[in-house]
This record gives C-alpha cells, structure tokens and sequence, in this order.
C-alpha cells in the first residue's frame, strides 16, 4: 500500500517526538504486505485531545499518495470536513483534494485524496488504498452499525485503516490491550506540557440552582478566579433547557462587563457565538456536549456542572476537560468537575487524564513535570 520508507516519509512534517513515534508505527504498519484474502487491516492513533492529529496524518497520506494510492479521510460533521479541506490543499499543493458532504459540489469528482463526512462512505466500494476515519468514537459513526459496514467496504481488499481518537471506544480499547487491534498511543500535546487534571468542586445540581434562583459561593469565587486571570470560560450543562435560566443566574451574580452567552446544537446563531468567543468579545459560554469537540480557543477554563449526570460518560468528561490548557501559551488552564455526587465516569475520566501524563512523563514527553 505505502511507498519509500517511513522514516523518509516522516522527514518533511515538523511533528512533534510524541507525534512522529506514532506516526512511525503507523507507517511501518502501512509499509507492511497485505495478507492475501485478508480482511483490510486496522491500526488505532490514540491521541489525547489537542495532541495534533491532522498533522500526524500528512507523513500517512504521503506514503500512500507517493505509491499512486487513493486515500479517503472521514470525518464526523460537515463544519469538521470544511476546516480539514485547506489544510490537506496546502499540504499536497500537487493532488486535487475532493470535498463530500450533503449538497457538496465535488460529489461526481474524483482525486487521490477524498475528505468527506462519514455518512458518505456509503458511496464507495473497495476504492481506497488507505481509510483514515477521525474521531472513531463520535457521532454518528459510533454505535451505528450501517456507518461501520460501510466504511468496511470502502476500503480495497488487501487496503488499510487508521483510526483516530482521544477516547476509543471500549471495544477499541479492549483490542488493543488484548494485542487484537495494532495502536499507538499519543499521550503529550504538541506543545509537550502535561493535560489540566480535573478538581472536584462539590456543588447542588443545575436544577437545584435554578430552583433556588442562586449560585454557590464557591462555584462564584472559582469563576471570578478564572476570570481575573484572563481566562474564557466554557460552562458545560448536561441540559439544553438549562442553558438561557442559567445564563441568567450568572449575569446576576458576575460582573456586568463581563458578556455571558449560552448556545447549544438547536441554536441558529452558534457559529458567531463560537467566533465572538474565541475573540473575546463573549467571555463566558454557557453551553453543552455540541462544543465537547473541534472547538480550540486559546487561554481557556472548563467548568463542567452536573459532572455527575447519566449524560456525561468518561469519553465526554474527557473531551470537555480537553478545551482547556491547548495553547502553548496558556498549557495549564484550569478544569472543575462540579457535581452534588462522586461518579465512576469522573474517576474514570480523571484516570485516563492521570495516565496518559504518566506514559508521556516516562517516554520523555514532557517540558514540565505535573
């Protein structure tokens, strides 16, 4: 499937020690034969949040193009595809970059590289060398069978896959433990500071709040905290009714020149918000799991309230916590998981946290110690 050898493969990418040992697997996995009549191949990129894992793609991508090989990159949602399709452009000026999503004007085109949203791996059969499909454990790839299947089947007999994630799945997570289910781990961010562990911060629920119509001291004095320091601040809810009555709640018991906005997936006008975020014009975002992913925004704190509820597994208290402390310029931005109740998805969450900063401390990963 791939062409030259991997370490020629990785020499143009700038990636990171952390980035380029997982993507020297990868390409070692790629270079090696397919098993005649074999099912395509599977090898799992674990990378924590923020660790740059478009970028450990490209050496990938290279190999195979370099060996006229055709390659398909899926991901998750639309927005996902458009921010993918110029940074793939740029970095493969000499290959035509095909763009597929619901209504895309590429969908009749053909090229050596295809970025399309998952849904649209049911256009293809056997007519990829190389599948890399992002975020494996995300909606609406995860738990759907027909998705699965048909990512089966877009790959050549005797082709590979690579799947990306922060937080595999727990069958992924099992076969890889098990040696089923070739992998790597990523375990430091590009800029090798080590992840914000999360704090608990024992508060009543949002609903008691609301009912109660006041907010705990403690949750305001850790806000003002986040505050003072410069920090935007993302408040996670489990609830979409939640969001406009606690914004509310929190502008009564903030600073008024501090702009407080919420905004959720049935929200028409979240993408300005995102954007006047990001620029600071909105310096508190009420919001839920829609921002858990894809959404960096430099110098942030995470406050995830009814950390406790059945809507927040593990992989969702991770991605959330994963907002905070990506840019090199602010690396230990500040997490608090607050909740009336101790659940085993934050002691979870906390573990993996805890563990991929251990794997990377001992691989040499790190600039600073945690």
């Amino acid at each position: 499937t791939a062409g030259g050898s991997p370490t020629a493969a990785l020499g143009r990418w700038g990636l990171s020690a952390a980035q380029g040992a997982a993507a020297g697997a990868a390409l070692r996995f790629l270079a090696e034969p397919a098993v005649p009549g074999s099912a395509a191949a599977r090898f799992l990129i674990w990378a924590v949040t923020g660790a740059g894992k478009t970028e450990m793609i490209f050496p990938l991508l290279q190999s195979v193009l370099e060996a006229r090989g055709r390659v398909l990159v899926a991901a998750p949602r639309r927005d996902v595809v458009l921010e993918l399709a110029p940074r793939l452009a740029a970095a493969f000026p000499d290959q035509s970059v095909i763009t597929l999503y619901g209504g895309s004007p590429d969908r009749w085109k053909r090229g050596g590289i295809t970025l399309a949203t998952t849904h649209q791996l049911l256009r293809f059969r056997h007519a990829f060398d190389l599948v890399v499909i992002d975020e494996i454990d995300a909606f609406p790839y995860h738990n759907d069978p027909m998705l699965d299947f048909a990512a089966k089947g877009a790959c050549k007999p005797g082709g590979k896959y690579i799947y990306l994630s922060a937080t595999p799945p727990d069958k992924l997570q099992r076969e890889a433990a098990s040696g089923r289910l070739r992998h790597a781990k990523v375990p430091a961010r590009f800029h090798g500071h080590p992840l914000p562990v999360p704090s608990g911060l024992r508060v009543p629920s949002v609903q008691q709040c609301l009912a109660q119509g006041q907010l705990p001291a403690s949750l305001i004095r850790r806000l003002q905290r986040s505050l003072a320091r410069g920090a935007q601040v993302f408040l996670f809810v489990s609830r979409i009714r939640h969001i406009e009555p606690f914004v509310q709640l929190l502008s009564a018991s903030l600073p008024r020149d501090i702009v407080i906005q919420g905004t959720s997936s049935v929200d028409a006008d979240r993408a300005n918000k995102v954007m006047s975020f990001r620029e600071r014009d909105i310096r508190l975002l009420v919001t839920t799991t829609i921002l858990e992913r894809g959404v960096t925004v430099p110098m942030s704190d995470v406050f995830i309230l009814d950390a406790d509820s059945e809507m927040f597994d593990e992989a969702a208290l991770i991605q959330m916590a994963g907002r905070a402390g990506r840019s090199k310029d602010d690396p230990a931005g500040s997490v608090v998981f607050g909740s009336p109740h101790w659940t085993r998805s934050q002691r979870l969450a906390i573990r993996q946290i805890k563990q991929m900063n251990r794997i990377a401390q001992k691989g040499g990963y790190l600039r600073s110690s945690f």
